[in-house]
């Protein structure tokens, strides 16, 4: 293998694993309240240094999806945590992940086949 082409696959590698650490401390910081709203691909892109196209294409190159899959899973794991580990109403967890009540229940049973109350009752803790 050539020089350069260790170096890009380095580099490749670098971004994917730079992309996973910082969705998970914006998460975190969102959670927490540090942050008001999530922030699209292309804003965390430019936090990273790297552009949107480029983001999007070393992530995808990497793992096999774009992306927004990852963001979504890391956003439904978060939201599993809390449904399991805590007495908030789905409604405050759906708030604190910054979305509409109702968008969430959708977009939860979406990826889990289950509404955050159905998730809840199989999970408490």
């Amino acid at each position: 293998m050539k020089k350069i082409e260790k170096v890009t696959i380095k580099r490749s590698k670098e971004i994917t694993e730079n992309y996973f650490q910082f969705l998970d401390k914006h998460i975190e910081d969102v959670v927490l309240g540090k942050v008001d709203e999530f922030m699209e691909i292309n804003q965390i892109a430019s936090e990273l240094f790297v552009s949107h196209k480029h983001l999007t294409d070393t992530v995808q190159k990497e793992t096999g999806n774009h992306p927004c899959y990852f963001y979504d899973l890391k956003i439904i794991d978060e939201a599993k945590k809390m449904l399991s580990e805590t007495d908030k109403s789905v409604s405050e967890i759906a708030k604190i992940l910054t979305y509409d009540p109702s968008n969430f229940s959708k977009f939860f049973k979406k990826f889990i086949g289950q509404t955050p109350g159905q998730f809840r009752k199989e999970n408490k803790k």
